[in-house]
C-alpha cells in the first residue's frame, strides 16, 4: 500500500517548467514591491485629504495607491497560476521594507539603522523562502479542485473563519476597531483564506473553460462562484484597510499584516491545497527558518523605529576622555 500511494502522490506532483517558475518568480517580486507601497499611498492620500477637509476619495494620491493595489493582485493573481501558493505569499515581504523606505520618504516615519537591518533580513528571509520552497503542484486539475474544496476538513476550517469573521465585523470592529490594530488586521487576513485559494482555485478551472467538453460547463460554474467569492472579499478588505490606515501607521499596519496574513494564507492553502506534501524535512525546515528571518526583520522595523539610535552614536563613548 505504501508504494502505491507514494506512487500516486508523485503522479498528482506537477512541476512547472523552470521558465515558468522564473516568470512566476518575477511577477511575485514586482508585484510585492508594488503592493508594498499601496498603503503608503493611500496612508498620504488619506492624510491630504484630512488636512483639506474633504474625502480621501478625491486624492489623487490616494486613487494610485488604489490602482498600485490592484495591480498588484493582478500581479499576485498570475503568479498563483504560475507557482506553488506556498512560494508567492512569501514573497509579500520584500513590499515591507520598501513600503518602509518610501514611508519614511513621503510620510516622514522612521526608519533608523535596526530599521534598514530589518530590510536587509526581510530581503535575506524571502531569499531563502524561495530557495526551499515547493517547486511542484499537488493539485493541477479542475477536477482535483473540485474533490479538495469538498473535503471536509477544508469546508470545516472555512465555517470557523465565517464565524470568525461575523464575530469581529459585526460585534468587535464596532467598539474596538479604531483603537486596536489586531482587530482590522485579523478581518484582512483571515480573508486572506478566501481570496488567495479562490485565485489559485480561478486559474485552474479557467484552464478547463474553453475546452469542448462536458467538463468546461462545471469549470464555468465553478470559475464564476469563486470569481463572487473573490469579489465580495477584496471589497470587504479594501474597506477595512482604509479603516485601519485612518487609525494607525501604514508602516505598522503593513508589516503586521504581512505576518499574520501570510501565516493564515499558508495555514489555508496547507489545508486545501496540500503543498507541503512534497516539502522534505531540510526544505520545511529552510522555509521555517526563511519565515522566522524574515518576521525577525519586520519586528526590527517597525518595533524600535522609535529610538533614535545610528551608527555615529556607537562611537560616543570611545571618544570620551579621562
Amino acid at each position: 500500500m505504501m508504494p502505491a500511494t507514494a506512487a500516486a502522490a508523485g503522479e498528482g506532483a506537477h512541476s512547472p517548467s523552470p521558465a515558468a517558475v522564473s516568470l512566476g518568480l518575477s511577477v511575485a517580486v514586482v508585484s510585492s514591491l508594488v503592493n508594498g507601497s499601496t498603503f503608503v499611498l493611500q496612508k498620504k492620500g488619506i492624510v491630504r485629504a484630512k488636512r483639506r477637509g474633504t474625502s480621501y476619495l478625491t486624492d489623487i494620491v490616494w486613487w494610485s495607491g488604489t490602482i498600485a493595489m490592484a495591480l498588484g493582485q493582478i500581479g499576485n493573481f498570475l503568479a498563483y497560476t504560475a507557482v506553488p501558493t506556498v512560494l508567492v505569499t512569501p514573497l509579500g515581504a520584500l513590499g515591507v521594507p520598501f513600503g518602509s523606505i518610501l514611508a519614511s520618504y513621503l510620510l516622514k516615519e522612521k526608519l533608523n539603522i535596526l530599521g534598514k537591518l530589518g530590510c536587509l533580513l526581510s530581503c535575506a528571509g524571502s531569499v531563502v523562502l524561495i530557495i526551499h520552497s515547493p517547486k511542484s503542484e499537488s493539485v493541477t486539475t479542475q477536477a482535483e479542485l473540485e474533490e479538495k474544496l469538498t473535503n471536509p476538513v477544508f469546508v470545516g476550517y472555512l465555517c470557523i473563519v465565517l464565524l470568525m469573521l461575523l464575530l469581529l465585523i459585526f460585534w468587535i470592529a464596532p467598539a474596538h476597531g479604531p483603537t486596536n490594530i489586531m482587530v482590522y488586521i485579523s478581518i484582512c487576513s483571515l480573508l486572506g483564506s478566501f481570496t488567495v485559494p479562490s485565485t489559485k482555485g480561478i486559474g485552474l478551472a479557467a484552464q478547463d473553460i474553453f475546452h469542448n467538453n462536458p467538463s468546461s460547463q462545471r469549470a464555468l460554474y465553478l470559475c464564476l462562484v469563486l470569481l463572487a467569492v473573490l469579489g465580495c472579499s477584496i471589497i470587504i478588505q479594501f474597506r477595512y484597510i482604509n479603516k485601519a490606515l485612518e487609525c494607525f501607521d501604514s508602516s505598522v499596519f503593513g508589516a503586521i499584516y504581512y505576518v499574520v496574513f501570510t501565516t493564515l494564507v499558508l495555514l489555508a492553502s496547507a489545508i486545501l491545497f496540500r503543498e507541503w506534501s512534497n516539502v522534505g524535512l531540510v526544505d520545511f525546515l529552510g522555509m521555517a527558518c526563511g519565515f522566522t528571518t524574515v518576521s525577525i526583520g519586520i519586528v526590527l522595523i517597525q518595533v524600535f523605529k522609535e529610538f533614535n539610535f545610528n551608527l555615529g552614536e556607537m562611537n560616543k563613548p570611545n571618544m570620551k576622555t579621562d
